[in-house]
């Protein structure tokens, strides 16, 4: 599962996730991911496997895609855009975590 925390733009990169009691707004599983990145909604350079940050900057050209692309309503991006509303109401970015 790759697990996704809200996490400010400015604020340091933890190790893990409660060393700064970070926000757990929830995961995705490797089909998902790979499914996102397929439809062009996650870039390639992301990997499942591996930690990544996106900044509200990312998260707000993410969501564009999303609306341009006329995918609001597929159930892979559904939940992404659930996380992305969440970021976007604190004013913050993500990070993920995969575990």
């Amino acid at each position: 599962m790759l697990d996704f925390y809200i996490i400010e733009d400015d604020q340091a990169t933890p190790n893990y996730p409660e060393e700064f009691g970070l926000q757990f707004v929830g995961g995705i599983d490797y089909g998902t991911f790979t499914n996102l990145q397929s439809k062009g909604i996650i870039d390639q350079r992301f990997d499942y496997y591996s930690d990544f940050r996106l900044n509200t900057v990312l998260v707000k050209q993410i969501q564009e895609k999303i609306l341009q692309k006329e995918l609001q309503a597929d159930t892979d991006v559904i939940m992404l855009i659930q996380f992305f509303n969440i970021a976007n109401e604190k004013e913050s970015g993500l990070i993920a975590y995969g575990d």
